[in-house]
Protein backbone atom coordinates (compact mmCIF):
# COMPACT_ATOMS: atom_id res chain seq x y z
CA UNK A 1 0.00 0.00 0.00
CA UNK A 2 1.39 3.44 -0.89
CA UNK A 3 2.02 5.96 1.89
CA UNK A 4 0.34 8.77 -0.06
CA UNK A 5 -1.97 8.43 -3.02
CA UNK A 6 -3.63 10.90 -5.35
CA UNK A 7 -6.83 9.51 -6.86
CA UNK A 8 -8.27 11.38 -9.84
CA UNK A 9 -7.32 14.73 -8.35
CA UNK A 10 -8.23 17.96 -10.11
CA UNK A 11 -7.75 21.50 -8.84
CA UNK A 12 -9.24 24.73 -10.15
CA UNK A 13 -8.54 28.16 -8.73
CA UNK A 14 -11.39 30.52 -7.83
CA UNK A 15 -10.77 32.54 -11.01
CA UNK A 16 -11.40 29.42 -13.06
CA UNK A 17 -7.87 28.36 -13.97
CA UNK A 18 -7.41 24.59 -13.78
CA UNK A 19 -3.85 23.52 -12.92
CA UNK A 20 -4.35 19.82 -12.18
CA UNK A 21 -6.55 17.47 -14.17
CA UNK A 22 -7.44 13.94 -13.10
CA UNK A 23 -4.03 13.37 -11.48
CA UNK A 24 -3.21 9.91 -10.14
CA UNK A 25 0.02 9.00 -8.32
CA UNK A 26 1.36 6.75 -5.57
CA UNK A 27 4.19 7.76 -3.23
CA UNK A 28 5.91 5.10 -1.12
CA UNK A 29 8.03 5.07 2.02
CA UNK A 30 11.79 4.96 1.50
CA UNK A 31 11.84 6.90 -1.77
CA UNK A 32 12.78 10.41 -2.86
CA UNK A 33 10.37 11.94 -5.36
CA UNK A 34 11.18 15.02 -7.46
CA UNK A 35 8.19 16.99 -8.75
CA UNK A 36 9.05 19.04 -11.84
CA UNK A 37 7.18 21.44 -14.07
CA UNK A 38 7.27 25.01 -15.35
CA UNK A 39 6.33 27.94 -13.12
CA UNK A 40 2.58 28.09 -12.61
CA UNK A 41 2.08 24.44 -13.57
CA UNK A 42 0.69 23.46 -10.15
CA UNK A 43 3.73 21.96 -8.41
CA UNK A 44 3.25 23.85 -5.13
CA UNK A 45 -0.51 23.26 -5.33
CA UNK A 46 0.16 19.53 -5.62
CA UNK A 47 2.42 19.66 -2.57
CA UNK A 48 -0.24 21.59 -0.64
CA UNK A 49 -2.82 18.91 -1.47
CA UNK A 50 -0.49 16.12 -0.33
CA UNK A 51 0.17 18.01 2.90
CA UNK A 52 -3.46 18.73 3.68
CA UNK A 53 -2.99 22.49 3.33
CA UNK A 54 -5.73 22.54 0.69
CA UNK A 55 -8.33 20.16 -0.74
CA UNK A 56 -8.87 19.05 -4.34
CA UNK A 57 -11.70 20.45 -6.43
CA UNK A 58 -12.32 16.83 -7.40
CA UNK A 59 -10.81 13.51 -6.36
CA UNK A 60 -9.16 12.51 -3.11
CA UNK A 61 -5.82 12.31 -1.30
CA UNK A 62 -5.18 9.15 0.72
CA UNK A 63 -2.74 8.40 3.52
CA UNK A 64 -2.25 4.67 4.17
CA UNK A 65 -5.37 4.02 2.15
CA UNK A 66 -7.64 6.44 4.04
CA UNK A 67 -8.92 9.76 2.75
CA UNK A 68 -7.06 12.48 4.68
CA UNK A 69 -10.34 14.29 5.29
CA UNK A 70 -11.68 11.32 7.31
CA UNK A 71 -9.77 12.28 10.49
CA UNK A 72 -9.41 15.89 9.44
CA UNK A 73 -6.74 17.87 7.62
CA UNK A 74 -5.28 19.20 10.87
CA UNK A 75 -4.77 15.64 12.11
CA UNK A 76 -3.03 14.78 8.82
CA UNK A 77 -0.72 17.81 9.02
CA UNK A 78 0.10 17.27 12.68
CA UNK A 79 0.70 13.51 12.60
CA UNK A 80 1.78 12.59 9.09
CA UNK A 81 3.53 15.54 7.46
CA UNK A 82 6.71 17.58 7.94
CA UNK A 83 7.09 20.59 5.67
CA UNK A 84 10.34 22.18 4.51
CA UNK A 85 10.06 25.57 2.84
CA UNK A 86 12.51 27.49 0.67
CA UNK A 87 12.29 30.31 3.25
CA UNK A 88 13.19 27.83 6.06
CA UNK A 89 10.34 29.05 8.38
CA UNK A 90 12.52 28.82 11.47
CA UNK A 91 11.73 30.71 14.67
CA UNK A 92 14.37 33.42 14.34
CA UNK A 93 14.85 34.20 18.03
CA UNK A 94 15.62 30.55 18.81
CA UNK A 95 18.68 28.35 18.42
CA UNK A 96 18.77 25.33 16.07
CA UNK A 97 18.31 23.06 19.08
CA UNK A 98 15.21 24.96 20.20
CA UNK A 99 13.79 24.92 16.67
CA UNK A 100 14.21 21.14 16.40
CA UNK A 101 12.64 20.58 19.82
CA UNK A 102 9.47 22.28 18.58
CA UNK A 103 8.64 19.07 16.72
CA UNK A 104 10.21 16.37 18.91
CA UNK A 105 11.43 15.53 22.38
CA UNK A 106 14.48 13.71 21.03
CA UNK A 107 17.98 14.98 21.70
CA UNK A 108 18.41 17.53 18.92
CA UNK A 109 22.22 17.69 18.93
CA UNK A 110 22.94 14.28 17.31
CA UNK A 111 20.48 15.04 14.52
CA UNK A 112 21.99 18.47 13.88
CA UNK A 113 25.52 17.05 13.99
CA UNK A 114 24.51 14.36 11.48
CA UNK A 115 23.45 17.19 9.20
CA UNK A 116 26.78 18.97 9.53
CA UNK A 117 26.30 21.49 12.34
CA UNK A 118 28.73 21.64 15.26
CA UNK A 119 27.60 21.78 18.89
CA UNK A 120 28.58 25.45 18.95
CA UNK A 121 26.53 26.22 15.83
CA UNK A 122 23.59 24.29 17.27
CA UNK A 123 23.50 26.73 20.19
CA UNK A 124 23.72 29.96 18.18
CA UNK A 125 20.77 32.09 17.17
CA UNK A 126 19.64 30.79 13.77
CA UNK A 127 20.06 34.25 12.21
CA UNK A 128 23.81 33.89 12.79
CA UNK A 129 23.91 30.82 10.53
CA UNK A 130 24.36 30.69 6.76
CA UNK A 131 21.48 29.88 4.43
CA UNK A 132 22.75 26.34 3.99
CA UNK A 133 23.00 25.85 7.74
CA UNK A 134 19.50 27.20 8.26
CA UNK A 135 18.16 24.78 5.66
CA UNK A 136 19.89 21.95 7.52
CA UNK A 137 18.09 23.04 10.68
CA UNK A 138 14.78 22.95 8.81
CA UNK A 139 15.54 19.43 7.60
CA UNK A 140 16.65 18.37 11.09
CA UNK A 141 13.32 19.60 12.43
CA UNK A 142 11.53 17.46 9.85
CA UNK A 143 13.67 14.38 10.63
CA UNK A 144 13.22 14.76 14.38
CA UNK A 145 9.45 14.59 14.11
CA UNK A 146 7.60 11.29 13.97
CA UNK A 147 6.01 12.29 10.68
CA UNK A 148 6.53 9.60 8.02
CA UNK A 149 6.31 12.11 5.14
CA UNK A 150 8.58 15.05 4.30
CA UNK A 151 7.32 17.55 1.74
CA UNK A 152 9.83 20.15 0.56
CA UNK A 153 9.08 23.18 -1.62
CA UNK A 154 12.19 24.31 -3.56
CA UNK A 155 14.51 23.52 -0.61
CA UNK A 156 17.67 24.21 -2.64
CA UNK A 157 16.42 27.25 -4.54
CA UNK A 158 18.29 29.83 -2.45
CA UNK A 159 21.50 27.84 -2.05
CA UNK A 160 24.79 27.73 -3.90
CA UNK A 161 25.56 24.67 -6.02
CA UNK A 162 27.74 22.82 -3.49
CA UNK A 163 25.33 23.38 -0.61
CA UNK A 164 22.40 22.38 -2.80
CA UNK A 165 24.12 19.08 -3.58
CA UNK A 166 24.68 18.45 0.13
CA UNK A 167 21.05 19.23 0.97
CA UNK A 168 19.87 16.94 -1.83
CA UNK A 169 22.03 14.14 -0.42
CA UNK A 170 20.49 14.70 3.02
CA UNK A 171 16.97 14.49 1.60
CA UNK A 172 17.87 11.27 -0.21
CA UNK A 173 19.30 9.87 3.01
CA UNK A 174 16.11 10.89 4.79
CA UNK A 175 14.23 8.54 2.49
CA UNK A 176 16.69 5.68 2.28
CA UNK A 177 18.20 5.61 5.80
CA UNK A 178 15.41 7.15 7.87
CA UNK A 179 12.56 5.47 6.01
CA UNK A 180 10.68 8.63 5.14
CA UNK A 181 8.52 9.30 2.10
CA UNK A 182 10.14 12.44 0.67
CA UNK A 183 8.61 14.59 -2.08
CA UNK A 184 10.48 17.65 -3.36
CA UNK A 185 9.13 20.36 -5.65
CA UNK A 186 12.12 21.62 -7.61
CA UNK A 187 13.48 23.23 -10.76
CA UNK A 188 16.88 21.64 -10.08
CA UNK A 189 18.21 19.04 -12.49
CA UNK A 190 20.58 17.93 -9.71
CA UNK A 191 17.67 17.03 -7.43
CA UNK A 192 15.98 15.22 -10.30
CA UNK A 193 19.14 13.19 -10.97
CA UNK A 194 19.27 12.05 -7.35
CA UNK A 195 15.56 11.20 -7.07
CA UNK A 196 14.26 7.65 -7.13
CA UNK A 197 11.18 8.80 -9.03
CA UNK A 198 10.68 11.95 -11.14
CA UNK A 199 7.12 13.22 -11.56
CA UNK A 200 6.47 15.98 -14.07
CA UNK A 201 3.42 18.23 -14.45
CA UNK A 202 2.59 19.24 -18.01
CA UNK A 203 -0.66 21.01 -18.97
CA UNK A 204 -2.34 19.84 -15.79
CA UNK A 205 -1.35 16.19 -16.09
CA UNK A 206 1.18 14.35 -13.92
CA UNK A 207 3.42 11.75 -15.49
CA UNK A 208 6.39 9.74 -14.31
CA UNK A 209 9.49 10.62 -16.27
CA UNK A 210 12.22 8.15 -17.15
CA UNK A 211 15.41 8.66 -15.11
Amino acid sequence: MPTLELKNVSYTYEKGKTVLQNVCAELATGKLYAILGPSGSGKTTLLSLLGGLDVPTQGSVLFDGENITAQGLEHHRRNHISLIFQSYNLIDYMTPIENVLLTAKLDAVPILERLGLTKDEAQRNVLKLSGGQQQRVAIARALASDSPVILADEPTGNLDTDTAKEITAVLKESAHAFGKCVAVVTHSSEVAKQADVVLEIKRGHLKERDL
